[in-house]
């Protein structure tokens, strides 16, 4: 960072930039129905948009550390930001659907490299007891435009055209690259390991092969024998990676060293699934909206507004609640309380009161965002700061897998649903929805059933709990 700037001026910048991937990650939600009839498809089948995009972050990620210590973090920051800007103007002129997946492709190597350096950058100047205030600030404009983006997405749509919900990333991205160049200081890291080839391709092979699969073999018509080998040979492929990082286990993209620590392998298993979860609902409501309850994009979207209230809610006492009662009660908790939540979003039907509609949404907002706060800021406790950068980098990748794989599974189960209620997935109906909203409430227990393994002072110097000390009268 520039000696004659304030870091907060920098973190600024940063939550900056996650507000524009993440808005441009979900804004397209509540366009889908428009977009699939300018490019003459079904809404269902859009998804893979969404999914590329955040597939493309997934595979890219893992090696943004490495590409920020070799070239420095004002010279990746700032061209990951342009090609970010130059893909979202692509996307808004495309065509066809190949056109706009190619696109939305681009987009995702830019965010690859924007968002996880920019985070680099913010842990690696937080001291630890600072380090859940610092992700929960960095932390509020990315799940800000998780929810923002469908109403936003919704009302272009409405009174516009989807083709805007992506001319809007051009003045942000023109914005944000003049300040990296004025705030950011290009550093580079003295020393430099190889690029890690052979992990990095095989890793690339596992994730994108199992989402392509999964994407066949929830779509209408296809048959289950392609996608089911090449699931299978993703699954090989990932076995590989591991085996690869196993002989360089302090140099390789995957992270086998910080994996070792509870605090960190639970925000990739448990957490994993938490995400694949919540992410579903920014895609199946908004539909469920439309579809079944007969709702505008704009209308639709404004409900998901609601989700937004929460989360900026929660985060204003997310730091007391992590002194009061630590990671591990938090996480148990209130990883039941989400899946509550969850299952009373799939009560909705069109007679439900508006006011309620709000409520569940606002209650759910508020439970997911203290759950992400906690999982993420949980991962780094206990990471040492030479190390900050591999861990980071890992994560990032899975973070973005398993939001891009919940979009996926999203798609899918709802497909599959549809399937064997005897009819079409091209329209799904409101038991259609009901049915999947309750299958993957079920996936946001993992961080419940991982955290019961968990120390109960775990990242205690982060969280700043302190057990009670139960006094002992000696016999």
């Amino acid at each position: 960072m520039t000696k004659n700037r304030s870091p907060l001026y920098v973190t600024s910048l940063i939550a900056g930039a996650f507000f524009m991937e993440n808005l441009d990650g979900t804004i397209i939600a509540t366009a889908l129905p428009q977009m699939a009839r300018s490019f003459h498809i079904g809404a269902v089948s859009l998804n893979i948009g969404m999914t590329a995009y955040l597939l493309t972050l997934a595979v890219f990620i893992p090696i943004s550390g490495w590409v920020a210590d070799r070239f420095g973090s004002r010279s990746v920051f700032g061209a990951a930001v342009l090609t970010f800007t130059i893909a979202s103007l692509l996307c808004g002129v495309s065509k066809t659907l190949t056109e706009f997946t190619l696109m939305r492709i681009l987009q995702g190597v830019g965010g690859a490299m924007m968002v996880p350096v920019g985070r680099l950058i913010v842990l690696r100047n937080t001291p630890k007891d600072q380090l859940a205030q610092a992700i929960a600030y960095i932390s509020w404009p990315g799940l800000t435009a998780l929810v923002l983006g469908p109403a936003l997405g919704g009302f272009i749509t409405t009174y516009w055209s989807w083709h805007w919900i992506f001319f809007l990333n051009l003045p942000l991205g023109i914005v944000a690259l003049v300040l990296t160049m004025l705030w950011i200081e290009n550093t580079r890291a003295e020393e430099v390991h190889p690029f890690d080839w052979l992990t990095f391709a095989l890793g690339g092979v596992a994730s994108s092969g199992a989402v392509y699969a999964m994407e066949k073999l929830g779509g209408e018509g296809e048959h289950w024998q392609t996608p089911t080998i090449i699931f299978v040979l993703s699954l090989l492929s990932g076995f590989l990676a591991i085996a690869s990082a196993r002989r360089r286990p302090l140099t390789s993209f995957i992270d086998l060293e910080s994996m070792k620590l509870k605090s960190y392998s639970l925000s990739v298993y448990g957490a994993s699934l938490f995400r694949i979860s919540v992410s579903v609902l920014p895609f199946l409501l908004p539909l469920m909206f439309q579809i079944a309850f007969g709702m505008s994009a704009f209308h639709s979207g404004l409900y998901l507004l609601a989700l937004f209230a929460g989360d900026l809610s929660m985060k204003s006492v997310v730091i007391q609640l992590l002194r009061r009662y630590g990671f591990r009660q938090l996480l148990i908790v209130n990883g039941l309380i989400t899946t509550g939540s969850m299952v009373a979003c799939a009560a909705l039907g069109p007679s439900t009161p508006p006011a309620l509609i709000a409520s569940i949404l606002f209650f759910h907002g508020a439970c997911r965002s203290l759950e992400f706060t906690c999982m993420t800021t949980l991962a780094y406790s206990e990471i040492p700061s030479n190390k900050m950068s591999r861990a980071n980098g890992f994560l990032s990748a899975i973070m973005q897998l398993s939001m891009g794989m919940g979009v996926a599974v999203g798609a899918i189960t709802l497909r599959l649903i549809a399937h064997g209620r005897g009819h079409s997935a091209a329209m799904p109906q409101l038991a259609d929805f009901r049915y999947a909203i309750l299958a993957v409430a079920a996936l946001s227990l993992g961080p419940v059933f991982d955290s019961l393994s968990l120390r109960h002072d775990a990242g205690a110097a982060t969280s700043g709990h302190v057990q009670p000390v139960i006094e002992t009268n000696p016999a």
